[in-house]
C-alpha cells in the first residue's frame, strides 16, 4: 500500500488496520505494482522520479490510486524555474532569478554578471532537485563559480536567484479534498543553511509553531501558500517554503508536493499543531487518493 513510505508511515497505516507493503522504485516496481492487488499507493519518494511526475505517470498507466498531486502539478512544482514564473505571473512575491544551462565550465564574465545583477550573497541550485541537494548560498565570486559547477552536476538547468532575507517559514497545505492551511511553522537551523543535514539529523533544526512573525504577515503568508497550491494544481498535500521579510511580505521559494513524513519532518509537526495526529493525516491522504480515483473521468487503464 505504500511506495517507500518509511517506517513511520507504514506503522501509522498498519495501526489503522491496513496491510502495508513497502516497494522500492527499481526495475521490478512496475511488475510488483501491477500484480500486487494494491488498493492504493502511498507515495513518499522525494526528489527525482518520486516527486516530478514520473511515478505519478506510471501509477496513472497502471490505474492505481495514489496519494498527493498528479502528473502535471508534480512536474511543475519540481521545476523551480517554471513554477516560479507562474507564481510571479499571478502576483505572488518570488525572488528574482535567472535560469542557466551549464554544459562545461563557467566563464569568469558570467560569474561577474550574475554578481552584478543579484548581489551577494546569492542562491545557486539545480532547477529540478529536492532536499536542498546541490544548493549553494554563495557569499563571494569563487563560491558563485563553484556553486554553478556543483548544481550542474545534478541538473544541466541551474537556477541563480536573489537571496531573500527574513524569517524562514514553511506552511503545509492539505486538500483531502477540502483545502486546509496548516499553522505557520518557523525553521531555526543549527547549520548556516537549512540543508540536508539539518533536515534529517536530530537536533540540527528546531520548529517553532506558530512562527514568530506578526499576525498580518502570518495571514499574508498563509494566503500566498494557498494561492500557490491552487494555481499549480496541487492535490492532497504540499509544503510551501517562504521567507517573510522585515516588511511582512512573503517571498515564495518553492512548493514541495511530497514533503517529508518522518518524525523530524515539518508537515506532520504542523498537522499535529492543527489537531491532526500522524495516523489520521496518513489516513486522510489514503482516503482522498481512493476517492479521487473513483471520481476520475477518462479512459480506463488496460
Amino acid at each position: 500500500m505504500s511506495l517507500r513510505s518509511g517506517a513511520q508511515v507504514a506503522k501509522a497505516l498498519r495501526g489503522r488496520g491496513h496491510e502495508v507493503t513497502e516497494v522500492d522504485l527499481d526495475a521490478e516496481a512496475w511488475d510488483t505494482l501491477r500484480d500486487g492487488g494494491f488498493e492504493c499507493v502511498f507515495n513518499a519518494l522525494h526528489g527525482r522520479f518520486g516527486e516530478d511526475g514520473t511515478v505519478q505517470g506510471m501509477l496513472e498507466l497502471l490505474g492505481l490510486p495514489y496519494t498527493g498531486s498528479g502528473v502535471l502539478a508534480s512536474a511543475l512544482c519540481m521545476d523551480k524555474a517554471r513554477s516560479g514564473r507562474i507564481l510571479a505571473a499571478i502576483g505572488l512575491h518570488v525572488p528574482e532569478f535567472e535560469e542557466m544551462e551549464i554544459k562545461e565550465g563557467v566563464a569568469a564574465e558570467v560569474v561577474e554578471r550574475l554578481v552584478a545583477r543579484f548581489g551577494l550573497p546569492l542562491v545557486v541550485k539545480p532547477v529540478r532537485e529536492g532536499s536542498t541537494i546541490g544548493l549553494t548560498i554563495a557569499r563571494d565570486v569563487d563560491e558563485v563559480a563553484s556553486g554553478l559547477v556543483l548544481a550542474g552536476r545534478y541538473d544541466r538547468r541551474v537556477l541563480v536567484q536573489r537571496f531573500a532575507t527574513g524569517t524562514e517559514v514553511t506552511i503545509g497545505v492539505l486538500a483531502t479534498p477540502e483545502l486546509q492551511v496548516l499553522p505557520t511553522l518557523e525553521i531555526v537551523s543549527e547549520n548556516p543553511v537549512y540543508d540536508y543535514d539539518a533536515k534529517y539529523t536530530a537536533g540540527k533544526s528546531h520548529h517553532i509553531i506558530p512562527a514568530r512573525i506578526p499576525e498580518a504577515a502570518r495571514a499574508s503568508a498563509s494566503d500566498a501558500a494557498a494561492r500557490a497550491f491552487r494555481e499549480l494544481g496541487c492535490s492532497g498535500m504540499a509544503r510551501v517554503d517562504i521567507i517573510v521579510d522585515a516588511s511582512g511580505a512573503p517571498w515564495l521559494l518553492e512548493v514541495n508536493t511530497v514533503p517529508g513524513l518522518t518524525e523530524l519532518s515539518l508537515l506532520p509537526d504542523a498537522a499535529r499543531a492543527a489537531g491532526i495526529p500522524f495516523d489520521e493525516l496518513c489516513q486522510r491522504l489514503v482516503d482522498h487518493a481512493v476517492g479521487r480515483h473513483q471520481r476520475s473521468v477518462g479512459p480506463a487503464a488496460t
